[in-house]
């Protein structure tokens, strides 16, 4: 590990200002560390040439006083963003080979401020899963470890490539996208900080799509100060997504430090589950603490249909899933495998390119769309939906202006732990972050603490559309109160 791949984002842009060391030093040292720690794969592709092609011209422009905003900071590209020229198959067999010939809008931004693209990280397969074990490319593996034990953990998913990279010093920040957590979970499996937007805040145009009323870009990052000045550049208005919403970006950096005094933190009595570890509960109420200690006034707030979350987001995603993931066929791209006719071939293709998870909600989600059964579930899913949704515009009406609740049922747990489990057990690890996105609401998750055997454990803030800055004043508090944490390097 060199001391230059610890550095933060906001470090690396002073330092490269006063020339203390140049953008190509600074990218082959991360280049270096990725070499090293391909046990943990973390990246399925790394783009070496075009990233030191990427930090020389970087260097060009520091050098002649025109610096962008992100210009020598080395980043890591979820699969699941669009890369011209570069393997985006969001880790699925059924995209063997494709290599886009255009650009996301999100990577198009960080390019367009100087970033400097270090490859693609591994991710659960079309971005479903909650462990990162669903990945074609086979599992990451968390950097962190229980104390005293070798076992290999998950760095939670889906966006678990994204997080263990930026966890063990393998990219300055990485991007993300999140459908019902897939931000959130893996950066509190992993102590880094992971902000998914408000719906519309970032373009989804370029990234493969799973559930396009959900789905979210955002990053994941050490800092909460790092993750404000990644989504300023992630985000923006875009005519090729008509999802993306026409309102300026605020300078989110600005909001860092900016204290919680005058705010008012609302505590939903509904995220007290049956079985809440007492860690966690511990870890609110400690969380809830900071937040008063800093000025915030903190209220007990209802949120009572929570708990039909979970049945709902897992009925409309997989119906969305469905209706998305029909246009990989074997035809037009990625794999093919020939049958005795057209319809035999999209069979072939579809049973041998998908994966298991990847065919299980593809088969919900064909189940609830059906004639006779879309009534009874799909069209009560979304009705659960705008109740949920009504919940939190009460809540913010009362004058509440962020909402914090733990970001996870436990910390990270073993690599093949839940294999023999139900799907359900798996679907659990999302229960305090899917009302978020069935709200289109924005959502942070910042390290808090470590459990008794030493694995970082997150808490979540929620806030108001287009309230990022509110979460960021709001997380910066806790990580001043709790402080970093970082994996002791064993890999």
């Amino acid at each position: 590990m060199s001391d230059l791949t610890t550095r933060s984002i906001a470090e690396i842009r002073s330092s490269l200002a006063a020339r203390e060391f140049s953008a190509v030093e600074l990218t082959r040292a991360y280049l270096a560390a990725m070499e090293a720690a391909r046990e943990l794969n973390a990246y399925i592709v790394e783009t070496p040439e075009k990233a030191l092609a990427m930090a020389a011209a970087s260097d060009a422009r520091i050098a002649r006083g025109d610096a962008r905003p992100l210009d020598g900071v080395p980043l890591g590209i979820k699969d699941l963003f669009c890369t011209e020229g570069i393997h985006s198959q969001a880790c699925s067999h059924i995209l063997d080979g494709f290599k886009p010939l255009y650009e996301s809008t999100v990577t198009s931004n960080l390019w367009r401020d100087g970033a400097v693209m270090l490859g693609k990280l591994n991710m659960d397969e079309f971005a479903m899963g909650s462990s990162n074990e669903t990945s074609y490319y086979g599992p990451v593996i968390n950097p962190w470890r229980s104390s005293g034990s070798n076992a290999k953990l998950v760095p939670g998913g889906s966006s678990g490539g994204s997080a263990a990279a930026v966890s063990a010093w393998l990219c300055a920040g990485a991007t993300a996208t999140d459908t019902g957590g897939s931000i959130r979970q893996p950066a509190a499996f992993t102590a880094t900080v992971g902000i998914k937007p408000t719906y519309g805040r970032c373009s989804r145009w370029g990234v493969v799509a799973f559930a396009s009323s959900l789905d979210q870009a955002g990053p994941i990052a050490r800092t909460v100060r790092d993750a404000a000045i990644l989504l300023r550049s992630m985000a923006g208005q875009d005519a090729k997504d008509t999802t993306s919403v026409d309102t300026p970006v605020p300078d989110y950096e600005k909001a860092v430090g900016a204290g919680v005094k005058g705010l008012k933190i609302g505590i939903p009595k509904e995220y007290r589950v049956d079985g809440m570890p007492p860690v966690i509960e511990k870890l609110w109420e400690q969380g809830r603490a900071w937040l008063k200690a800093a000025g915030a006034e903190i209220v007990d707030i209802s949120l009572p249909h929570t708990k039909y979350a979970l049945p709902a987001y897992y009925i409309v995603a997989p119906a969305e899933a469905s209706s998305n993931l029909a246009r990989y066929d074997g035809v037009r791209y990625g794999l093919r495998v020939p049958g005795d006719d057209l319809i035999a071939t999209y069979e072939n293709t579809r049973a041998a390119g998908f994966g298991k998870e990847v065919k299980r909600r593809i088969m919900i989600g064909t189940y609830v769309l059906s004639a006779g059964y879309y009534d009874a579930y799909y069209l009560r899913a979304q009705q659960v939906r705008t109740l949920i949704k009504r919940d939190f515009e009460q809540a913010f009406h009362a004058g509440v202006d962020a909402i914090l609740t733990p970001a996870t049922p436990s910390a990270a747990f073993g690599v093949e732990q839940m294999a023999l489990a139900s799907p359900v057990e798996m679907y659990l690890n999302d229960v305090f972050t899917v009302t978020v996105n069935m709200a289109g609401l924005p959502g942070i998750a910042v390290p808090a603490g470590l459990d008794d055997k030493g694995l970082p454990l997150g808490l979540q803030l929620i806030g108001r559309p287009f309230g990022e800055e509110t979460l960021f004043r709001s997380a910066q508090v806790i990580e001043d109160s709790a402080g970093r944490f970082s994996p002791k390097k064993w890999w």
